[in-house]
């Protein structure tokens, strides 16, 4: 344990330049006590780290000195090559950059972590698209990762579910979720999330824009798809499944937030929903093997809908 945190200080120094004690502690989520014997042991070992005083000062590596080691670990090493990830990286501009990036990473990597690598990418793909989908369109991709990178102010007219509106924002970042790509930026002092796909239209400002010190992208996106889905998911049902529709509703990928056993192997189920009409075509995927028992209006709209599809696959629809 703390011979890899050794290595990790020696990355951020290397890295990051001049950083305080209670930055590097907090890094490393340590006290600052310990981190203290731990720039010690950096010290006894021959790596020329030294500190400033002052209210600027810090922990800092000798000017040009480097050292070779990645801190990689095998595990992460073999992580760097899994296969998929091109994909993405491609439509950033960047399939170049990461080709030529997992080249001289091989050439660094011990002999008998080569091998290793080189086995991750003919076992292991990630498809991060759903079954009979195709990625979503990326044509203003390049555009906007550059704006992103380069904290340039965007103009963008995007066509949401109230009708097509313009605006002017500063693009913090970009996510990649089940094939599409988001764009978080911030319009005045509000953070919106915008789905690429959706822009219309795109040009990148001359303006420039100060990046947020206190903005974290994973933070802010693991907090605001919690909050999408809290607000999308404003009642529940309950559903009686046989012992195959329990199944299917696990292979759909709904999540039951209560389930009840009972002696037949039936089980009720509590699900979150958003709308009576999106909970029908849920629900309608699992045929037979389901019966909702509440709330009423579900149920009366799951009997409307299958008494119209029976006349749609009736004898006199047939006859006809």
């Amino acid at each position: 344990m703390r011979a890899s945190r050794l290595l990790t200080i020696l990355m951020l120094l290397q890295t990051r330049g001049r950083m305080s004690a209670p930055a590097l502690a907090d890094e490393l989520e340590v006290s600052v006590r310990t981190l203290y014997r731990d720039i010690d042991q950096l010290s006894a070992a021959g790596v020329p780290v030294y500190a400033e005083r002052g209210r600027a000062g810090g922990f800092q590596l000798l000017d040009g000195w480097r050292t070779r080691l990645t801190g990689l670990t095998a595990a992460e090493a073999q992580a760097m090559f899994l296969a998929g990830l091109p994909g993405p990286a491609a439509q950033l501009g960047l399939g170049d950059a990461m080709a030529a990036a997992q080249l001289k990473l091989l050439a660094a990597l011990p002999a008998d972590w080569q091998a290793d690598a080189r086995r991750v990418s003919s076992r292991f793909h990630l498809d991060p698209v759903g079954w009979y989908r195709s990625a979503a369109p990326t044509d203003h991709l390049p555009a906007v990762a550059e704006a992103v990178w380069g904290e340039r102010r965007l103009r963008i007219r995007y066509e949401s579910w109230r009708g097509t509106v313009e605006r002017v924002l500063d693009p913090l970042g970009l996510v990649l979720k089940a094939g599409d790509w988001y764009l978080i930026g911030r319009v005045g002092s509000d953070l919106r999330t915008y789905r690429l796909s959706n822009i219309l239209e795109l040009t990148v400002q001359d303006e420039g824009f100060a990046r947020p010190t206190d903005f974290t992208l994973a933070e802010y996106w693991t907090a605001s798809t919690r909050r999408f889905e809290a607000e999308l998911q404003r009642d529940t049902a309950r559903v009686r499944l046989s012992p195959r529709g329990l199944v299917q509703l696990r292979r759909l990928g709904l999540t039951a937030l209560e389930t009840v056993s009972e002696p037949d192997g039936h089980a009720v189920v509590t699900l979150a929903i958003e709308a009576i009409d999106l909970a029908v075509q849920e629900l309608l995927r699992l045929g037979a093997e389901a019966e909702v028992l509440a709330p009423p209006a579900l149920r009366d709209r799951m009997i409307e809908t299958v008494e119209q599809l029976a006349a749609v696959y009736g004898p006199a629809s047939a006859q006809a």
